[in-house]
C-alpha cells in the first residue's frame, strides 16, 4: 500500500487518549474529518492535518475523510480547475499514506445526506448565532455581495459530522468555534427531538510543531490563502523552488541556530520543519549544527525537505497518472459513507415527522 515516511518521534509528542471523552458511552468512538479541494497542500496541512490522520489511521481507528468539495464553492471556483483539484486532492492524500482499505475516503458531494443533514439542522439554527462566527466575519469583510453559502457553511460543516455519529474531529484551533457550533446544534436536536447525535469532541495536535509559520511572516501560520507563494513549500513544488524558497524565509540577524519561539520565530519555525522531516529531535538538531550560520542551515533544511516530499511527489504523479483508481476509490468511499450517513437522516426525517411508518394492512381497491 502507498505510504509515505513520517517522524514517528514527532507523533509520540500528541497525547491522543487524553482527547477520548467518556462522556459519550452510547455512541462509538469514530472520527470524521475533511480537506477542501483548493490550493496547494502545504507542509503545514501536511504535518497539522494529513500526517495526523495517518497516526490515527497506524491506530487503527475508525475515520471517515472528506474531500469537502461543497465548501469549496462558497467562494467561486473554475469548475475546470476544481475537477482537476478534487483528483490532485484525492492522489495526494494517498501519496501521504491514506489507506482506503483502513478508513472511507469520499468526495463530499457524492453523499447526499450531507446537504440534506444541513437543510434540517439550518432550521434549528439563528442567523445570530452563524454571524458571530470570526471565519465569516474575516472572509466577508472585503465583500461588497456576501454568497449565502458563506454564511451557512458552518451549518454544513456540523452536517458532516453529525451524519456520520462521529465522536472526534481533528482541527486546528482557527476551527474550534465550528466544532462548537456543531455541539450545539447536535445538543439543540437531542433536546427537541430526542437523542440522536453525540456531541463531538475536538482533536487538537499537541506540540509545539503543529502549526508551521510562514517562512515570510513567521507571525502568521503558514496558508494556502496567503498571496505570497513564497510563504509556504507545498509538496509538489520542484526541488530548486524549495531551495529558493527556504534560503528566502525570514529569520533574524543572529547567525547561530537556536529554538527560540517567542524570540527567533523564524529560525524555530526552520528548526520544527526539520524536525519534522527528519524525525530528530530540536537538541539534536540544534547541536548538529552548532558550527552552521543560518545562512548554511537554510541550506542543510532544504536538502531534507526535498529529499522527504521526492517519494510523495512521485507517488502523486503516478496515481494521477491512473484517473480510474482515483474515482474508484472515491466512489466506493462514497457508497460506505451513503450507507452510513442515510441510516442517520432516516432516523432525523422520522424525529422531524417527515416520514411515515408503513403498516401492514391487506390491499385494498381504491375507489377514486
Amino acid at each position: 500500500m502507498i505510504s509515505a515516511r513520517f517522524s514517528h518521534k514527532f507523533f509520540k509528542r500528541i497525547n491522543l487518549n487524553k482527547f477520548y471523552s467518556s462522556s459519550v458511552p452510547k455512541f462509538p468512538r469514530r472520527i470524521f474529518s475533511g480537506i477542501q479541494p483548493t490550493g496547494q497542500i502545504h507542509l503545514g496541512n501536511y504535518l497539522g492535518a494529513i500526517a495526523q490522520w495517518v497516526k490515527l489511521q497506524e491506530n487503527n481507528e475508525d475515520m471517515i475523510l472528506s474531500i469537502v468539495d461543497l465548501h469549496s464553492i462558497t467562494l467561486p471556483q473554475d469548475p475546470k480547475t476544481l475537477s482537476k483539484n478534487i483528483l490532485e486532492m484525492a492522489a495526494t492524500l494517498l501519496a501521504c499514506g491514506i489507506d482506503p482499505s483502513k478508513v472511507i475516503l469520499f468526495q463530499q458531494s457524492m453523499v447526499p445526506a450531507h446537504t440534506h443533514l444541513s437543510w434540517c439542522l439550518g432550521c434549528i439554527c439563528t442567523m445570530p448565532r452563524l454571524a458571530h462566527l470570526p471565519a465569516y466575519k474575516e472572509k466577508s469583510a472585503n465583500l461588497k455581495d456576501i454568497p449565502l453559502g458563506l454564511f451557512v457553511y458552518p451549518v454544513l460543516q456540523a452536517a458532516d459530522i453529525l451524519a456520520y455519529k462521529a465522536t472526534h474531529v481533528p482541527v486546528g484551533e482557527d476551527q474550534a468555534q465550528h466544532i462548537q457550533l456543531t455541539q450545539d446544534l447536535a445538543r439543540m436536536f437531542n433536546n427537541r427531538f430526542g437523542e440522536t447525535f453525540p456531541t463531538p469532541h475536538c482533536i487538537f495536535p499537541g506540540s509545539d510543531f503543529a502549526r508551521l509559520r510562514s517562512l515570510r511572516d513567521p507571525a502568521k501560520k503558514m496558508s494556502k490563502s496567503d498571496p505570497d507563494p513564497k510563504s509556504r513549500i507545498c509538496l509538489i513544488d520542484p526541488p530548486d523552488e524549495i531551495v529558493k524558497k527556504i534560503k528566502k524565509s525570514v529569520t533574524d540577524f543572529t547567525s547561530e541556530v537556536t529554538y527560540d519561539p517567542e524570540n527567533r520565530p523564524g529560525v524555530a519555525n526552520l528548526i520544527s520543519i526539520h524536525s519534522f522531516v527528519t524525525g530528530k529531535t530540536v537538541s539534536q538538531i540544534c547541536d548538529e549544527a552548532k558550527n552552521l550560520n543560518t545562512g548554511q542551515y537554510k541550506l542543510q533544511v532544504a536538502d531534507a525537505v526535498v529529499s522527504h516530499v521526492a517519494p510523495i511527489q512521485k507517488k502523486i504523479s503516478d496515481l494521477l497518472h491512473n484517473q480510474d483508481f482515483l474515482l474508484q476509490v472515491l466512489e466506493s468511499g462514497a457508497e460506505k459513507a451513503t450507507e452510513i450517513s442515510e441510516a442517520t437522516l432516516q432516523e432525523v426525517k422520522d424525529k422531524l415527522g417527515l416520514q411515515f411508518k408503513r403498516k401492514t394492512v391487506h390491499k385494498h381497491k381504491l375507489n377514486l
